[in-house]
């Protein structure tokens, strides 16, 4: 199984940090933020990764981790000009993808405590379709909030950061493909805010009935905020990674 490592974007939130580094660079503990997710899918046995990153960070990507060989991992760097959504960048590690290939994308801002191993497991048996990792969280309505089928381990419609969630669940930055997601996205249009949605994505799959889910039950957070960073920083610090 390959990777997708998804570390654009502009990280307003994080201003004024972000004006002067990517936010996937900013140290969380001992170590910049974009380490952990690829030493958690290093441990999970996923080797080949490509991280889509701007133009303007990719010197400092390759700074920090270079050809990936002091994590035990390979990886290669796509370029996405400007901002256009996730999809879009996933898009753009099409050429690093055969049509044969399962993979999994990571947003480069999740931090994950549970070892990924067992979903990507999971997800090798699984014959078509997507996987996405879920969390139960105190405050859905700040998230994408899945409509479940737990009788078939389905996802029915994902409803995103709504007034009245369907569960007390959100979709975290993990997401499993086989290769046709580039056909899905070749069929997406840009949404209202003119980017192209990953929820449109996942949504596709579930109204086709070939959504699943895992739930993750150990600490997770989406560090793009001052008070996930600052949560982030604590929960990791003096954390070791292993190379």
């Amino acid at each position: 199984m390959k990777a997708i490592i998804l570390a654009g974007g502009k990280g307003t939130r994080l201003q004024p940090l972000t004006n002067w580094t990517n936010k996937h660079l900013l140290p969380v503990g001992s170590y910049p933020m974009i380490c952990y997710g690829v030493a958690k899918l290093s441990e999970a046995g996923i080797k080949d990764i490509a991280i889509v990153t701007t133009r303007t960070a990719l010197g400092d990507f390759a700074e920090v981790l270079g050809s990936g060989s002091d994590w035990g991992v390979s990886i290669v760097y796509r370029v996405q000009e400007e901002a256009s959504g996730i999809a879009d960048a996933l898009e753009l590690a099409r050429p690093v993808i055969s049509s044969r290939d399962k993979f999994v994308v990571l947003l480069g801002d999740n931090l994950f405590e549970q070892p990924l191993t067992p979903f990507a497991e999971t997800f090798e048996q699984q014959e078509d379709g997507a996987m996405v990792l879920l969390k139960e969280v105190e405050d859905p309505r700040r998230y994408g909030v899945p409509r479940l089928d737990e009788e078939t381990g389905r996802i029915l419609h994902i409803d995103e950061k709504p007034d009245d969630p369907a569960s007390s669940y959100c979709v975290t930055g993990l997401y499993f493909y086989h290769a046709d997601v580039f056909e899905v996205i070749g069929q997406m249009s840009p949404s209202l805010r003119g980017e192209m949605e990953i929820t449109d994505v996942n949504n596709y799959y579930a109204h086709a009935k070939r959504l699943r889910y895992g739930v993750i039950d150990k600490w997770w957070t989406d560090a793009g905020t001052f008070e996930s960073l600052e949560e982030a920083a604590l929960r990791l610090k003096g954390t070791l990674l292993q190379r």
